[in-house]
């Protein structure tokens, strides 16, 4: 089936801008990965000593340090102070504790990511979740309403025929589109392959952005601010390497002898490297003077690579010691908390931005299992863990103050601990036990001290108390 000029224009429009946004954004994944091409002048390093390149993979350190930071652990409906069970089976379904953390780094390295949501085909009541990468797909933003009003997923996938074709994901309001791109035949250009009319009134794909703007809802890499760095520190690397090669041992220098005063106790005439390496060098040759340099103070490379490892640290609010800066004392757990300060922050902030992200995407799942909108679900609320890395004395000392100020509960002490909402229903039901167990043995020592059983069995393997001695006499 052909689709409509509207649906064909948007995609190859998307399509367009998804190309344009490709180079860009295989540049930041090339420098996560450590596969960037580093570029220098030609002078210092000639094309021929390109095997003494050495790249340093800060990016990789700068996307994952504030990525380990950042774990949802559920969502908390208005009003509740307990996580919601349906939408956490939902989360659990799609194996978003994994993918949700692709969809972090993705945003962390390239800007942006994309959560997809759509008709589960083998569960209604579970729609079905995805996170994307911008390297497959697009959108465009509303500058009014800051929300998607199309977005696009290119991919190559096989046919039934085993052969490799494009494929298209059209996300618009009200329909969703698969399409595939045929090359020969009269219905040539993007066909539909199937199309879902959910009628939602709202695309179903929402943004996870990193550091966006008022002017640029698209978000700018965390990878950015180090680049430059980067490159620096691997150039300073590289031409340590060659220094290390060529004057990190003595050099010597012959004046005034010739081959054929390097003769083995053979007679014969020593290999270059055999002389070279001679542990003492002895000549005949009395018009033969022998020299030795001493070796160079590389010394001044590890000064240059501290400096620029110094600078990352300042633009990126990471310790310098997460870049081998170490001190020679280890930090205390308050030197530790006051060093992460920065870092926290960032990771408080992303958990703000990305919350929101992932509440539109509850909310439209709602949607898909409900089939209408619910405008309490506006106060939605989702559950972070804490970005800190505090010892385990201290949350248990802040915890146990709070609690006994009664400023918190216990099941909120319990998730300032950092406890999994998992872990906190299982103990809330231990508790329970404990205290309806407490509660009924209770009663019975009540009973029987009274001289009333209300239970005829209550008072089995329950021993008379020893009388009093003082009250006796």
């Amino acid at each position: 089936m052909a689709l409509s000029k509207f649906e064909t224009d948007t995609i190859n429009r998307l399509a367009s801008q998804l190309r344009r946004d490709s180079v860009k954004l295989n540049r930041y994944g090339d420098y996560y990965e450590g596969l960037q091409a580093l570029e220098n002048l030609g002078i210092a390093i000639p094309p021929d000593l390109r095997q003494f390149v050495v790249m340093v993979n800060w990016p990789r350190i700068v996307a994952d340090s504030l990525e380990e930071r950042i774990d949802a652990e559920g969502f908390r409906l208005p009003g509740k102070h307990e996580r919601d069970e349906n939408l956490w089976h939902v989360w659990q379904a799609n194996n978003l504790d994994e993918e949700s953390q692709l969809g972090h780094l993705d945003a962390i390295v390239f800007g942006r990511s994309y959560i997809c949501i759509g008709t589960n085909e083998d569960d209604e009541n579970t729609p079905l979740v995805t996170v994307e990468s911008p390297l497959e797909m697009t959108a465009e933003i509303s500058p009014r309403t800051r929300k998607v009003t199309a977005a696009l997923r290119l991919y190559r996938d096989k046919d039934d025929d085993g052969r490799v074709v494009d494929k298209a994901t059209l996300y618009l309001p009200k329909v969703t589109i698969w399409a595939e791109r045929r090359w020969t035949g009269p219905s040539r250009g993007w066909v539909e392959v199937e199309r879902d009319e959910h009628n939602l009134g709202q695309v179903p794909v929402v943004p996870l952005v990193n550091r966006p703007r008022i002017g640029d809802r698209y978000g700018v890499s965390e990878l950015q601010d180090v680049i430059d760095l980067t490159d620096a520190a691997a150039r300073a690397l590289t031409l340590a390497q060659l220094a290390t090669e060529a004057l990190s041992v003595p050099q010597r220098a012959v004046l005034g002898a010739s081959e054929e005063d390097f003769v083995g106790p053979d007679g014969k005439i020593l290999p270059k490297w055999a002389a070279y390496f001679g542990a003492i060098w002895a000549l005949e040759n009395p018009e033969a003077k022998l020299h030795q340099f001493s070796a160079a103070d590389l010394g001044n490379f590890k000064t240059i690579v501290d400096h620029y490892a110094s600078m990352v640290s300042s633009v990126t609010g990471l310790p310098l010691r997460f870049f081998g800066q170490n001190t020679a004392n280890p930090p205390s757990a308050e030197g530790i908390r006051a060093d992460e300060a920065r870092i926290v922050k960032r990771a408080e902030r992303r958990q703000r931005a990305w919350g929101g992200s992932w509440e539109e995407a509850m909310r439209i799942v709602k949607r898909f299992q409900t089939g209408e909108w619910d405008d309490t679900l506006k106060e939605l609320e989702t559950i972070w863990r804490d970005p800190a890395t505090p010892t385990r004395a201290q949350q248990a000392d802040a915890a146990v103050k709070l609690v006994q100020a009664n400023i918190l509960p216990v099941e909120a002490a319990w998730e300032e601990m950092g406890y999994s909402q998992t872990r906190i229903k299982a103990l809330k039901k231990m508790r329970d036990d404990q205290l309806a167990a407490t509660d009924v043995l209770a009663r019975q020592i009540n009973a029987y001290r009274q001289g009333v059983t209300e239970d005829p069995g209550a008072n089995e393997g329950i021993e008379d108390p020893e009388p009093d001695a003082s009250a006796t006499e």
